[in-house]
């Protein structure tokens, strides 16, 4: 009849691990909200706003103040002139006003209607009262004065302008549109774009997984400076992106490149080739005529060179945890290599090359640096990624820019889901 007790206090100290546990992990659960899904939310917030770069910030109105006449002469007539004018280009003030204070020893003679005299602690307040201001708007306000004793502008200066506006902030605001979407949809190249970002997106991909696995399957045989090679191997995806790429530039210039003098002296080429400024060039294959993307190979070229490494390790890795006496009794049985491959280390790093796939290819069509840094988007190599670019910053239509960025993220996550989904799972 006792048993009842320890499964009660069993429970009140899993309640207890259960807190503890949630208290430890909140520091992660905020970090991770604050690092990636308030930056996704934002983004999906502008993608729907026609908002450019100059709307980041709120509406406001400026108002400067400039005295003409002589101050130090007394009795003398003097010009206060007020210059306002407006931050937005798109949306309008209302309520707007300002207000100054009027220096000792200056009396008013005339001032513009939209402006008026109040005496607030024994000081002479000009209020100005402009209303609805139109976006780019620009006046002035006059007070025609004279000076009683004699100043300096110092003295004249010695107040601050306050401004006061009503303003409707479209970043903030409860105003969203359609029309980003429609505008990228609608877009003769934006289909064009997409179709170079998965061409650019699968090959890159895949290149650089069978590049991966042949250097994993070579270095997974023991030789002398085995070691040495593999460090080597690792150089492209270490190395700064800066450096490789404008070394890759150098390389294949068509007028000072190395490569294209080569292939000049070897006969190759007729005349230097423009690897990463033309979009197609004709070639002869057995026979048949093709037309070559230049450009856009080139970058998925050194896409599959400088990614490749990290297939490399995490195939090697796996691979290395196969027995090695399944290979020793493979080859008793008369295996060929390519066998003791097809049905041994194959299914092992099937389950591996479905995870790096996955990733790379996720990581491959965010791929921005490679492609800006060696075409800049030129040359037929214009991915999604160099589009939001050119959309948020070069045209500073941001909303269109973010518009593009949940298209992105969109068919990402629509891959993912249908790619695992289908990829055969490791029962191991």
């Amino acid at each position: 009849m006792e048993t009842g007790k320890p499964k009660k206090t069993e429970g009140v100290i899993a309640r207890r691990e259960k807190r503890l546990a949630l208290r430890l992990l909140s520091p992660t659960f905020l970090l991770v909200i604050a690092i990636v899904i308030f930056p996704l939310f934002a983004n999906f917030w502008i993608s729907f706003k026609p908002i450019s770069l100059a709307d980041l910030g709120a509406p406001t109105i400026f108002v400067k103040e400039r005295i003409k006449g002589n101050l130090e002469q007394t009795g003398e007539k003097l010009v206060i002139e007020y210059r306002y004018r407006t931050s937005s280009m798109k949306y309008p003030l209302s309520n707007v006003s300002f207000s100054d204070i009027l220096p000792d020893g200056v009396k008013l003679i005339q001032i513009d209607p939209p402006c008026a005299i109040e005496t607030v602690s024994a000081k002479t307040v000009i209020k100005c009262e402009l209303g609805a201001v139109e976006p780019k708007a620009r006046g002035r306000i006059i007070l025609d004065v004279m000076s009683e004793m004699p100043l300096t502008k110092e003295q004249f200066n010695v107040s601050e302008i306050n401004t006061q506006f009503e303003a409707t902030n479209i970043l903030t605001s409860l105003d969203f549109s359609f029309s980003n979407y429609v505008k990228i949809f609608s877009a003769s190249e934006f289909f064009e774009v997409l179709k170079t970002t998965i061409y650019y997106t699968f090959f890159g991909t895949a290149g650089a997984l069978i590049l991966g696995l042949f250097a994993a399957q070579i270095m997974q045989k023991a030789f002398p400076g085995r070691a040495i090679i593999r460090g080597i191997l690792l150089f492209p995806y270490v190395a700064p992106v800066i450096a490789v790429a404008f070394s890759w530039v150098v390389l294949f210039d068509p007028f000072s490149g190395s490569v294209n003098a080569m292939m000049i002296e070897l006969g190759v080429a007729e005349k230097p080739v423009n690897f990463f400024g033309q979009r197609f060039a004709m070639i002869s294959l057995f026979g048949f005529q093709i037309k070559l993307p230049v450009a856009l190979s080139m970058v998925i070229l050194f896409e599959v060179w400088r990614y490749f490494p990290l297939s490399f390790l995490f195939i090697l890795a796996r691979m290395q945890s196969i027995p090695s006496d399944l290979y020793e009794a493979a080859e008793m049985d008369g295996a060929t290599p390519f066998q003791q491959f097809w049905y041994l280390s194959l299914p092992h790093i099937v389950s591996i090359l479905a995870v790096l796939f996955l990733l790379r290819f996720i990581w491959t069509f965010n791929k921005f640096d490679d492609i800006f840094l060696l075409t800049g988007g030129n040359a037929g190599t214009r991915t999604l990624t160099v589009n939001v670019y050119e959309q948020a910053f070069a045209v500073s239509n941001l909303g269109a820019g973010a518009a593009v960025a949940v298209v992105i993220f969109m068919f990402l996550l629509l891959f993912s889901i249908l790619f695992i989904k289908f990829t055969p799972k490791d029962e191991a």
